[in-house]
């Protein structure tokens, strides 16, 4: 629903609940006239004013939870078309810097050097392409129920590992390190567990200032395995708190935002970790930044 239809909505609304009140104040003087002259009309109206207060009450309650309704939707709509925004701006940034790099070794005389630092560059681009569409076809395949769990037992602390080694080349001037023992078995889906420490990374990296360390982590307390990243960056407000796990929720307005993202990672994140019935919380990291830890009971 759009904002005309929703003020359309409320003027109506609001003509109705006064065309009620205007009703019942003639009712009362009718009623006071009457009463009088016959108890027997007094009663009937008396009693068609009880009746409309109820009735006017249930709009009133209608109206309300359709507000609410109309509300939910125009956020919706606000995220979703900045979530269209983001994934133009992002399909479009890669595409064309991977065809600037391919004509730049095309048309120059490089050398083998030069030639493979644009290469790599081409490589980082595809990679974060690739993660991007991935996060659009899992978040599709989880509102669709299509996304099976294929649980086995394997070493968190070793994919912990290679996740960092391949974010490598986006970490740029920031520092990733790992905070872990040697081993540590956790029986679950390995793709999802891949995809939410890739997206949990991504974030950090994305939102951490120049030199600062980020650390993904791992421990176990009882039977209960806890893992997840933690970063010095510029933190999240307690009221963004209550929505970035919400499909398409990104902080400010896509028009002046400067960080890339589609809104997508989070909500994946929270939907694979509700899958492993396991809990994630956004905690503050001390002395700053945010530290995003999720608890999985192990079986």
């Amino acid at each position: 629903m759009n904002k005309r239809t929703a003020l359309i909505f409320y003027v109506i609304s609001a003509y109705i609940v006064l065309q009620f009140a205007w009703w019942g104040y003639h009712l009362i003087e009718l009623t006071q006239e009457v009463s009088v002259e016959s108890e027997q009309v007094a009663k009937r109206v008396r009693m068609i004013i009880g009746e409309g207060s109820v009735f006017l009450l249930l709009i009133l309650i209608g109206v309300w939870q359709i507000k609410r309704s109309i509300k939910k939707d125009l956020k919706l709509s606000e995220n979703q078309n900045n979530f269209l925004l983001s994934v133009t701006h992002e399909l479009k940034t890669p595409l064309a810097s991977n065809k600037l790099y391919i004509q730049t070794i095309q048309k120059r005389e490089l050398s083998k050097e030069q030639q493979n630092e644009l290469l790599s560059k081409a490589v980082e681009e595809n990679t974060r392409l690739e993660y991007m569409i991935d996060n659009i076809l899992n978040a599709s395949r989880i509102e669709n129920n299509a996304l099976v769990l294929e649980k086995e037992k394997f070493d968190l602390n070793r994919l912990i590992e290679n996740v960092l080694k391949r974010f490598e080349l986006f970490a740029n001037s920031k520092t990733t390190s790992q905070d872990t023992n040697n081993q540590l078995f956790i029986t679950a889906d390995k793709f999802s567990i891949e995809t939410i420490l890739n997206n949990l990374l991504e974030n950090a990296i994305k939102y951490s200032p120049e030199n600062t360390e980020i650390i993904l982590y791992s421990k176990t307390e009882n039977n209960t395995i806890i893992f997840g990243v933690k970063d010095q960056g510029i933190g999240i407000s307690k009221k963004d708190k209550l929505s970035i796990f919400t499909k398409f929720y990104r902080v400010g307005n896509e028009e002046v935002r400067t960080q890339k993202g589609t809104g997508l990672g989070l909500f994946i994140v929270a939907q694979l970790v509700r899958m492993h019935n396991a809990k994630i919380a956004c905690l503050d990291n001390q002395p700053k930044g945010t530290n995003f830890q999720i608890t999985f009971q192990n079986d």
